[in-house]
Parts: C-alpha cells; sequence; structure tokens
C-alpha cells in the first residue's frame, strides 16, 4: 500500500518537475516583498517605496517570459492588480506610526471604535452619524485614547481645511436627508426632480440661443 502511494506521488512529482522552478521564484519574490513591507530596518516611506517597486518589477518581467507557466502568469497578474489598487496609499504607515499597517489592524481599529460608540450611546447598532462624520469621529476617537484633550490643546489649524471639511460633511448629511425625502414621498421627489432637470435644460437651451 505504502510503496502503491510513494509511486503514486513520484509519478505526479516528476509529471509536474517543469512547473516547480517558476513557482520557486515567485515564493520567493512573495517573501522578498513581504520583508520590505514588514520594514524592520525602519527605513522612510519613500525607502519602502523604492525597494517595493524593484520588485514588483520582477515580476512584471517574469509574468512577460514566453514560457511562464499560465497558473504563475496568473498568480502574479493578481498580485500586481492588487497591489496597484492600494496605490500609494500602501506607504503611508511607514511615514506616520499610529497609522494601521494591514487590512486586520484597521478592522480592529474600526471594530474597537464601533463597540465603543455602541456602549457609549447604548445602541445596538452604530449610529448612522458615524458612517457620515466618520472623517472627523473616527480621527477624534482614536487621538483622544492617547492622551485627554483640553480646549487649549486644539490648535487652531487651518479655516480654509476647516470649511472645507464641514462642506464635506454637511454635503454627506444632505445626501441622507435627500433619501429620507424619497423614502417619505417618492412621487412628489421625482416631481421635483423632474421639474429640476426641465429648468436646467430650458436654461441650457437659452444660452445656446443667446450665443
Amino acid at each position: 500500500m505504502l510503496e502503491r502511494i510513494q509511486r503514486s506521488l513520484q509519478r505526479g512529482l516528476t509529471h509536474t518537475a517543469a512547473r516547480w522552478p517558476p513557482i520557486q521564484t515567485a515564493y520567493a519574490l512573495v517573501f522578498r516583498a513581504v520583508h520590505i513591507l514588514n520594514n524592520d530596518e525602519q527605513v522612510s516611506a519613500a525607502g519602502v517605496r523604492r525597494r517595493y517597486v524593484q520588485i514588483l518589477a520582477e515580476m512584471e518581467t517574469a509574468s512577460a517570459d514566453p514560457g511562464i507557466d499560465t497558473l504563475v502568469q496568473g498568480w502574479y497578474t493578481t498580485f500586481l492588480k492588487v497591489t496597484a489598487s492600494y496605490g500609494e496609499a500602501l506607504f503611508w504607515c511607514y511615514d506616520h506610526p499610529d497609522l494601521p499597517r494591514t487590512n486586520n489592524d484597521l478592522e480592529h481599529l474600526f471594530g474597537s471604535l464601533r463597540y465603543h460608540e455602541r456602549r457609549a450611546s447604548g445602541r445596538k447598532q452604530v449610529a448612522p452619524t458615524l458612517l457620515l462624520r466618520g472623517q472627523a469621529r473616527v480621527l477624534a476617537s482614536v487621538s483622544t485614547r492617547l492622551r485627554p484633550y483640553q480646549a487649549t490643546d486644539l490648535p487652531t489649524g487651518s479655516l480654509v481645511r476647516w470649511r472645507s471639511l464641514r462642506k464635506a460633511l454637511d454635503a454627506r448629511q444632505e445626501t441622507r436627508r435627500q433619501q429620507r425625502r424619497f423614502r417619505r414621498n417618492p412621487q412628489g421627489y421625482l416631481l421635483a426632480l423632474e421639474e429640476r432637470c426641465e429648468q436646467v435644460t430650458r436654461h441650457q437651451a437659452a444660452e445656446r440661443c443667446s450665443s
């Protein structure tokens, strides 16, 4: 029985022998990428990005090899696509030590925030305002855990940036308010929207005629 299993394994290894070297190369590149992202040397974000781009270039070269196995080529394509989806955000954490590095760390941060939000409010679910104003509330929640703040600790900041943030938050609130209006009176909401579209169309037509 054992001899038959051994022969089957040997046939399988012999049949797939040509596929192992590209897979070993791919795994070696992955482990090098992991080492770079772990950043044990504590280099800057620019340094991590420069070293990581070199790894990506090697993967692109390996993927373009005409004789590469389709399985390994698909793996390279997926890896490069996922990395590109993160963009520059992949390297921000190296210049900002308090920023979570991984998805798991980030999810733990949000999970902790939701837990404290439910405890403070008594709700079973997170309040919708956390989603609407998360850009400000998440930052405030995380920073106040580090130490208590007094009014004198708050910096004057930039009035232009503050107004821009308020405008963005108010726009999200208005979008949610409009959704409630639609649910309460769909027919009236759609009629009002149609009237606004007609006004815009008439205005554009008048401008074209005058020009």
